[in-house]
């Protein structure tokens, strides 16, 4: 199943396996048994003095297979074929069972360590998710660290009946103890939040106790990484407040207009800019939201969490996130049929009807994406014309299995209490109400910048965006933004970042420029 580059890989990366572990595959008669018995197999072989294989395992789901170190109750387990996007997930899952260390802050780590009771997870992914194996490789890491965690990934697409049941529409989908958890990307520390273990009193008077920086830098995308490397280059004390490293990138399936890199993809792209910005001496404050900003001499910043952070500048970059369609029943059917990323829930529509909403290069992108797999799609544009390139839309009509619906107005998602069951929109030509039953709706309208917090302390446009001048500042001395969450007219990965490298240099001029008292 693997080629002799991977296997030449992968035979060097199993080197690193100090304590001997067991692969015990629970199989039946099916094709799928015998592609994951050569696969095992195969990894086998490439150490087999540390990694042994078992054919005779008892897991009801079949194929699956545990990774179990030798005489311990340490192990992980996937239910499916663990390759595209989640190899890498495999790789690491070898390794860590196997002894290495994992690379994990150590406060971290140790909160996963004290975690009491048994914990039993269940993750639903897809192989073309790329949000999934965040997910997937946080809770095997959990696993490996605290014995009385359980993890076993599935595969949903392999599942389908067992994804029925349980009504999964959208990946990654984590079920804790049989009972709904989590659904969508997150690392270990946003778990343990949700487990009841994120900040202590402790953790909050440390952040409180934080000399003032001079640069404060707020968001991890582009553009907030760009600004943190700008600033700590000056030599001056630097941080960065983020809920999620990377920001909206991560949830960015292909990257191909990066000058210099040719190709990547988004969780790649953003581990990429976090590795870059912990090069320098950068004080990084992750899974941490800003509530409020108090101008002043002294600029406060105020977390979520109650602790509040001082510095002599700030640099909003905040970013963007997906425009929801603001409609009744499209938070009630969140997951269980609204989506919005068709690369990650895509495969879970197979065969059936969806629908996607707009027109413009991401939502025909969706659409064709989505006709190579499911039943039928509609999509919906609101004005009298689609907006995508011309290659794209030519692409799009090609397809026997899309309609396309100009001049609609989404107005209503329409459910039968647990799942999407139909879409109902306006005729803009007619004011006529049309409904379209279907399976999934996949909204494709934008981004909205994350900018709510600030209410009316920095000068907001009526869509939200922070104004900003050519330097980059806004309209309170001191405070500076870049990226999507501003009024640059283009949203694109390399203008954020270039936007948080001027952002960085006017926030230095700033500071020599003007006398900040503690």
């Amino acid at each position: 199943m693997l080629d002799a580059g991977l296997k030449t890989q992968l035979k060097a990366y199993l080197e690193n396996i100090t304590q001997p572990i067991e692969l015990i595959a629970s199989l039946d008669e099916g094709a799928k048994s015998e592609e994951l018995r050569e696969l095992l197999q195969e990894i086998a072989a490439l150490s087999p003095a540390k990694i042994s294989v078992n054919l005779q395992g008892d897991n009801a789901r079949k194929p699956s297979f545990t990774i179990q170190r030798v005489d311990s109750d340490v192990a992980v387990a996937f239910a499916g074929i663990p390759l595209g996007h989640e190899f890498t997930s495999l790789v690491l899952a070898l390794l860590q069972v196997g002894g290495h260390p994992i690379k994990m802050d150590e406060a971290v780590a140790n909160q996963i360590r004290s975690l009491e009771g048994e914990l039993v997870f269940e993750t639903y992914f897809s192989l073309s998710c790329q949000n999934c194996p965040d997910v997937v490789q946080a809770l095997n890491a959990m696993a490996v660290l605290n014995p009385r965690i359980k993890h076993i990934s599935i595969d949903g697409a392999l599942f389908q009946d067992e994804v029925k049941e349980r009504e999964v529409m959208s990946v990654p989908a984590v079920f804790l103890n049989g009972e709904e958890f989590h659904y969508g990307r997150a690392n270990a520390e946003e778990l343990l939040a949700k487990l009841g273990a994120g900040d202590s009193e402790e953790q909050i008077a440390a952040l409180n106790d934080k000399a003032p920086f001079d640069v404060l830098v707020v968001g991890g995308g582009p553009a907030g990484a760009a600004a943190a490397i700008y600033a700590a280059r000056k030599g001056i004390r630097t941080g960065v407040v983020a809920e999620r490293f990377g920001g909206q990138v991560l949830d960015t399936m292909s990257i191909e207009n990066y000058i210099s890199v040719q190709h990547t993809e988004g969780p790649a792209f953003a581990a990429a800019l976090e590795a870059h910005v912990r090069d320098y001496d950068v004080d990084i404050m992750n899974v941490q939201r800003a509530e409020e900003l108090i101008p002043g001499k002294q600029i406060q910043l105020k977390l979520a969490n109650g602790a509040t952070l001082k510095t002599k500048s700030l640099i909003l970059a905040t970013g963007a996130r997906w425009r929801e369609l603001g409609v009744p029943g499209e938070a009630e059917y969140r997951n269980k049929g609204v989506a919005y990323c068709p690369h990650c829930d895509g495969p879970l529509y197979k065969g059936k009807d969806v629908a996607v909403i707009g027109g413009g290069n991401s939502g025909v992108e969706a659409a064709i994406d989505l006709a190579g797999i499911v039943n039928h799609v509609t999509l919906l544009e609101f004005g009298d014309a689609l907006r995508a390139d011309d290659v794209l839309q030519r692409k799009l009509t090609s397809l026997p299995n899309v309609t396309v619906i100009k001049m609609a107005q989404t107005t209503e998602v329409i459910g039968d209490g647990s799942k999407v069951t139909a879409l109902r929109y306006t005729d803009r030509n007619t004011d006529e109400s049309h409904e379209i039953a279907l399976d999934g709706i996949f909204v494709q309208i934008g981004l909205v910048p994350n900018n709510e917090w600030l209410g009316d302390v920095v000068k907001r446009t009526k869509y939200g965006e922070i104004e900003i001048d050519e330097r980059g500042q806004t309209s309170v001395p001191g405070v500076f933004a870049a990226g999507d969450a501003t009024t640059v007219p283009y949203k694109q990965i390399i203008i954020a970042a270039g936007q948080g490298a001027t952002a960085a240099l006017s926030a230095f001029d700033y500071l020599i420029r003007t006398s900040v008292e503690d």
